[in-house]
């Protein structure tokens, strides 16, 4: 078995990996940026090597300073993670040059799926079923235009080389193929390097359901189950799951089979997945393979009870597999959702900056946190704002999801915005919760964004009634110092209004042994915590059911984050309830005039020019922002009054890019 293992990668994956070679006494090393000094990954390795400036393309992409890395510290194998080098034919032909072992598949296995077009016509070749479409090169909009017609829209155009949702444009007719081909190549161009573009059809109703495959150097291949992945946001996975609602054992077997066929194309050894898009009855087409370690596995993990990163390494030293295909059993759910540092109430903005406080929650045989951070370290705008994979797991899928909602409940980040909130939200609607998902089911339930008033709650009144005694607490405690007056005697009733986001609750409050009694309009609570001024989280029994709340102060009053909602309160007494209703609100800036900047990012290109007159609808400013081109268009007729920013620009959230007449 190797020694010492180099992995060439940063944050959650390099800690993943880490933790596995450290169970099998294998010594580790990690590689760091600039950004990544203090980071920590680098203090959990046995050694850490400074491999160059905070841009990945000058640190982690640096294949000669991998290497050098390697023959510094005497490591023998590199595992690359995912993303970064971890699909990258020449990064593993100078390892292999340099008598250095890839903890990964082969050259041939890497070039062949890693071009969309030839790993197409490779499925087709072995048996494996694909998607109509057109699998050379598109040669510009008007050929994409004529392609379409003949495949039928929708149709989805797919950058060649492309990954992790860029590059990729739904089309449904023929100007929006135009416009999608020009995007389309202008992502890949900037992502890739590789402005290549096919089409496909579009299928409808779809769901994403990919299979893990486990192969060895001996001609061993078996497939450890399927993951559900549908639940995307603009072809990035959001929530992934294993196994599928979806899925039967004859379609799970049938999938299985073909993953393991195309595996065998192309010689396949390591751990990988083939990707496929499943419609409502059940048919299948070949997606991608995806010749590495997923974002996703730890799910096939919890349900097999077998960790990937051993069998990776395992068979990178030539070890024969040490299970056969009847050995693989699944048992119980597993479910993981991303925790990103974004902002879901402003279109998912990314979000960067320290994390001032953070408490991840307590792993249990339920609850699995993967994550390369901790409190005090920073988000940096060089690298995916992932903070945390978290993983749950039951017996059943209501229970995995029932984990899932307490677990994020009391998830604890502050420093950062976060999309906490919105995973909460998706795994309480009544439609995920009955499994009836697609590719589409953030688009047609959110098709204005997510806000507030979009979060499911099986009784709304649960972070009113739990700040109400939370903020009788903190009155008792007040109190007690030194020379204040007591507004109630201790076990009194009490009469206080909540504010929850501007709706008047008259609630009545009634001190009881070990708790409070909270009446609303007859509906009696039965309170019971052990929480004390300082405590982040609010864990309280409600009923006799257990809650967990986040409640921060803010100003004179209260946030509460509950199931995936974000909810203002104010406890007050009825007199100043009654005077607040006259209260005048102060209205807010009209910025109507401006084209703002919705995202940091750069402006990339400027359409109009100060005089033009533009049209609804019309093409105003393209904003890239990690990678990803965003085109603004006008909301209405006008006049540009004024340009107020360059080409080239690096643009701050809200920044004014135009001015209206």
């Amino acid at each position: 078995m190797f020694e010492k293992i180099l992995i060439a990668n940063r944050g959650e994956i390099a800690c993943r990996v880490i933790k596995t070679a450290r169970r099998m006494g294998i010594k580790t090393v990690a590689v760091y940026s600039d950004a990544d000094a203090n980071a920590l990954h680098t203090r959990m390795a046995d050694e850490a090597v400074h491999i160059g400036p905070s841009p990945s393309a000058q640190s982690y992409l640096q294949i000669e300073r991998i290497i050098a890395a390697c023959k510094e510290t005497g490591a023998q194998a590199v595992h690359p993670g995912y993303g970064f080098l971890s699909e990258n034919a020449d990064f593993c032909e100078a390892l292999d040059g340099a008598g250095i072992t890839f903890i990964g598949p082969g050259v041939k296995a890497i070039t062949s799926m890693g071009d969309k077009i030839t790993s197409k016509r490779l499925a087709a070749e072995a048996g494996v079923n694909t998607i109509p479409g057109y699998t050379d090169v598109i040669d510009g909009p008007e050929h994409a235009v004529k392609i379409a017609a003949d495949i039928g829209y929708p149709v989805m155009l797919k950058a060649s080389a492309g990954g992790g949702g860029k590059g990729m444009r739904v089309v449904w007719n023929d100007e929006e193929c135009r416009d999608g081909f020009e995007r389309a190549t202008n992502e890949a161009r900037s992502s890739f390097g590789d402005d290549r573009v096919f089409a496909e059809k579009f299928i409808e109703e779809p769901r994403h359901i990919e299979i893990q495959v486990l192969a060895d150097n001996h001609g061993n291949a078996i497939f450890l189950g399927e993951r559900e992945c549908s639940i995307q946001r603009r072809h990035q996975k959001v929530i992934e799951e294993a196994p599928s609602p979806f899925l039967d054992e004859k379609t799970r077997k049938a999938m299985g089979e073909q993953a393991i066929a195309l595996s065998r194309a192309v010689d396949y050894s390591s751990a990988g997945t083939v990707e496929f898009i499943v419609d409502a009855k059940k048919n299948f087409f070949f997606l991608e393979m995806n010749t590495r370690l997923q974002v996703e596995h730890p799910v096939t993990e919890l349900v097999t009870g077998q960790d990937l990163v051993e069998h990776m390494i395992r068979v990178a030293n030539n070890e024969v597999l040490s299970l056969q295909q009847e050995d693989v059993q699944l048992n119980g759910w597993a479910m993981e959702t991303r925790v990103y540092a974004e902002d879901p109430f402003r279109n998912f903005l990314p979000s960067i900056g320290r994390l001032v406080n953070y408490k991840a929650p307590v792993e249990t045989d339920h609850v699995r946190v993967d994550t390369g951070i901790e409190e005090g370290s920073e988000v940096s705008m060089y690298y995916d704002p992932m903070i945390a994979k978290l993983v749950t797991y039951g017996d059943t899928r209501e229970q995995a999801i029932e984990h899932m909602a307490d677990a994020l409940d009391s998830y604890y980040i502050r420093g950062v915005r976060h999309n906490i909130s919105f995973l909460n939200a998706l795994i309480m609607h009544p439609r995920f919760r009955e499994g009836r998902i697609t590719t589409n089911f953030i688009a047609e339930e959110y098709p204005d964004g997510f806000h507030a008033g979009d979060v499911p709650q099986s009784d709304p009144l649960i972070p009113v009634v739990v700040t109400a005694v939370v903020n009788a607490i903190l009155n008792d405690r007040a109190s007690e110092i030194s020379g204040q007056t007591r507004r109630f005697e201790p076990e009194t009733h009490q009469d206080w209004v909540v504010i929850a986001n501007k709706t008047h609750y008259p609630i009545a409050l009634l001190p009881v042994a070990h708790g409070f009694e909270v009446d609303f309009e007859g509906r009696l609570y039965r309170i019971q915590t052990d929480w004390l001024p300082g405590n982040t989280l609010v864990e309280a029994v409600v009923n006799g059911v257990k809650v967990t709340l986040q409640l921060d102060r803010v100003k004179a009053g209260y946030l509460a984050f509950f199931r995936g909602a974000e909810t203002q309160l104010l406890v007050v007494t009825p007199a100043t309830a009654e005077l607040a209703q006259h209260m005048i609100e102060k209205t807010p800036p009209d910025l109507s005039k401006f084209l703002l900047s919705p995202m940091p990012g750069l402006l990339v290109r400027l359409s109009v020019a100060e005089g033009d007159e533009v049209k609804a609808g019309e093409e105003l400013a393209v904003v890239e922002a990690m990678k990803m081109e965003n085109s603004l268009r006008a909301a209405e007729d006008g006049v540009v009054a004024k340009v107020m920013a360059n080409e080239g620009e690096s643009l701050m959230v809200d920044q004014a890019i135009l001015e209206f007449a």
